[in-house]
């Protein structure tokens, strides 16, 4: 039996109290062999007002009823970026995803969306992303996006199957530090510690630089995370610009050893925090009425730079405490196979490019190592 690629055709329905609606409409062929009239939903028309608007909107929803006949079909950049958006970004994490959109819409769809997808090619896009005044890790991102949108493309069997062309296209100054990322050693960190006396900005800097937490990990921590009679802190999930998500990978949600000095400094600010129920933040909001934790971006302009710059240590953020924390850790000489562990690295070649075995014990003395290196400023 023939099929075609079809087409469909669009049709304005009206609907009380709510703004008309486009519909595509089309035949579905049912396993009897027999046709029936179906439809998908475009959009209303205050969305999409004219119908050629609509007839663009409608391209995306025809590859869903024509995935068995694309062949031969060719098909823009600015389709394959509107299926991506509609049907990978929700699956992503939410700071990925506001992320890859900004990418999507501010670059990658005012650049390339007329053209068909097998005329995108490796050489043009090199130099179009050459031309662009944006960092280098951030032109890395872009390629790398690149990437992932010709993937889909050969997995939605839009273009035929073969080499992804974005492989050949090359970014300089992506795989080089333009600078080594700042650490800051025990007398800095003291210096900084003493810079900022308030609760519970003191605790929450201590916290991050006593475990090396992500600051998106160390604001989702919830009472229920800390197992005060074994010792240890299970890290669950992340909070970003507000949005409660998932932790950046399965290896970030490993367990950590508490020290013993550490415990007892949570659970001082757990007897004084107004929030210290088990489902509460621990580093609660009380401007949120405790539904949600503090954010990451203003807790550092207007506690940790300002504290940064009395104790004239410059340019300090948060990531600057998780390197401390793995410089640390290696100038301690603790086993490669315990740093990757306490830092969480799905790889270890994020670490360094070692295998070893640690155990449980090699973790909590290497911990308790950094938590009592830090401890000495009250000492």
């Amino acid at each position: 039996m023939r099929r075609t690629y079809q087409q469909g055709w669009l049709e304005l329905q009206s609907r009380k109290s709510v703004p008309s609606v486009w519909l595509l409409r089309f035949r579905e062929r049912l396993p009897n062999g027999k046709l029936k009239k179906s439809h998908l939903l475009v959009g209303t028309k205050d969305r999409y007002p004219t119908e050629v608007q609509a007839k663009k909107a409608a391209e995306q929803l025809r590859l869903s009823i024509n995935v068995d006949n694309l062949n031969g079909r060719s098909f823009t950049f600015g389709l394959l970026v509107d299926r991506y958006i509609a049907e990978e970004l929700p699956d992503l994490r939410h700071s990925t995803a506001d992320s890859y959109r900004s990418y999507l819409h501010r670059h990658i769809r005012p650049k390339w969306s007329e053209y068909p997808i097998t005329r995108v090619r490796a050489f043009a896009v090199e130099q179009w992303i050459k031309s662009l005044e944006m960092a280098p890790k951030s032109k890395g991102h872009l390629h790398n996006l690149m990437r992932v949108l010709f993937n889909c493309a050969m997995r939605w069997e839009l273009i035929e199957l073969g080499e992804n062309p974005m492989k050949l296209v090359r970014v300089r100054g992506v795989s080089k530090r333009c600078r080594e990322p700042k650490v800051l050693s025990i007398e800095q960190c003291h210096r900084l510690l003493k810079a900022i006396p308030n609760e519970p900005f003191h605790t929450m800097v201590f916290l991050d630089m006593a475990t090396g937490l992500r600051c998106s990990e160390l604001l989702a921590l919830k009472w229920c995370d800390f197992d005060w009679e074994n010792l240890t802190l299970q890290v669950q999930r992340a909070v970003v610009d507000g949005v409660v998500d998932q932790v950046k990978t399965r290896y970030s949600q490993a367990g950590l050893p508490l020290d013993p000095e550490l415990a007892e400094l949570m659970w001082r600010w757990k007897s004084r925090a107004e929030f210290n129920g088990p489902d509460h933040w621990v580093f609660a909001s009380p401007f949120k009425g405790g539904e949600m934790p503090y954010r990451a971006w203003g807790v550092q302009q207007r506690h940790i730079k300002p504290a940064a710059e009395t104790a004239d240590l410059g340019n300090v953020g948060w990531h600057t405490f998780r390197h401390t924390f793995s410089s640390l850790l290696r100038a301690n000489r603790e086993d490669i196979k315990v740093q990757q562990e306490l830092l969480r690295h799905a790889d270890i070649r994020t670490t360094m490019n070692v295998y070893t075995q640690a155990v449980s014990d090699q973790k909590r003395l290497a911990h308790g190592r950094i938590v009592r290196l830090l401890g000495q400023e009250s000492a």
